[in-house]
């Protein structure tokens, strides 16, 4: 294993057993991410249950684990199955194309190939990771559903959303709540949710509260003490300071605000 610092924020994990197309692949991209190494898939999966991972570039036909057993063992993980997978390989069959994309592969890139292609694939897989992440944006109202069409990430999210939504006003909601409920460690709760919002388990906690507040100040007319009280707050004065906070505007002014909207919109 090799690893090549750089100051960004990705970590790219690259799995081939020749050495030559290894180093010519990692040698173009550390001068954006930080890349690691690997000759194999088993080598890959060990290092991604122990460091975050932001995306994978396996190679298919490698000894011990090959690219499709990588794969699968990302992919039907909860706590790894958000990270973007791109498969290379000789092979340029369709069926073989099909294959890598049944097996959870979010790309699938044929050999030869050009390093500017891969470098866009890259850039395009982590751009949607961020996307995700925008399911937690600062802007008011609260979340929309998730429609049928969802990936097991957005489900997760989902799930997660309505656990906090249903438990909001107890005062047992926490982290370790949370984690039980979804049947994980608290650590890999915290990783995941980490890699799918770019926040804190607690944060996602108190957003999700914020977010529902915006909704039903904007929607069902309760007062800020009711909301303050229905959402778990100690105080209602505690909750406007979060609200506040979280959306650069009072509760009161964002009650102004959406009634004048409302009024603007029907004239």
């Amino acid at each position: 294993m090799i690893n090549s610092m750089h100051p960004t924020e990705a970590t790219i994990v690259i799995a081939d057993d020749h050495q030559e197309i290894l180093d010519f692949i990692a040698d173009d991209l550390e001068e954006q991410y930080r890349v690691i190494k690997m000759t194999n898939g088993q080598e890959a999966l060990d290092y991604i249950k122990l460091y975050p991972v932001d995306l994978i570039v396996s190679d298919l036909i490698m000894p011990i684990m090959d690219g499709y057993e990588l794969c699968t063992a990302i992919k039907d993980d909860l706590q790894y199955s958000h990270i973007p997978f791109i498969m290379l390989t000789a092979k340029n069959s369709l069926q073989s194309k099909i294959e890598g994309l049944e097996f959870g592969a979010d790309a699938y890139i044929e050999k030869p190939f050009s390093p500017t292609f891969l470098q866009a694939q890259i850039s395009s897989l982590l751009r949607n990771r961020k996307s995700l992440r925008a399911h937690y944006d600062a802007t008011p109202p609260a979340q929309s559903d998730v429609d049928a069409e969802a990936t097991g990430d957005q489900l997760f999210l989902q799930k997660l959303n309505t656990l906090i939504l249903e438990n909001m006003s107890e005062q047992t909601l926490c982290v370790d709540m949370l984690a039980e409920r979804m049947c994980m460690s608290r650590p890999t709760l915290y990783r995941k949710i980490k890699a799918l919002s770019d926040l804190s388990p607690n944060e996602l906690i108190n957003i999700t509260r914020l977010k529902k507040a915006a909704q039903l100040l904007t929607n069902h007319g309760y007062k800020v003490y009711e909301i303050a009280n229905k959402l778990g707050f100690s105080t209602p004065s505690h909750f406007t300071r979060n609200f506040q906070k979280q959306f650069g505007i009072s509760p009161k002014e964002f009650i102004i605000k959406m009634k004048k909207n409302a009024s603007s919109s029907h004239n």
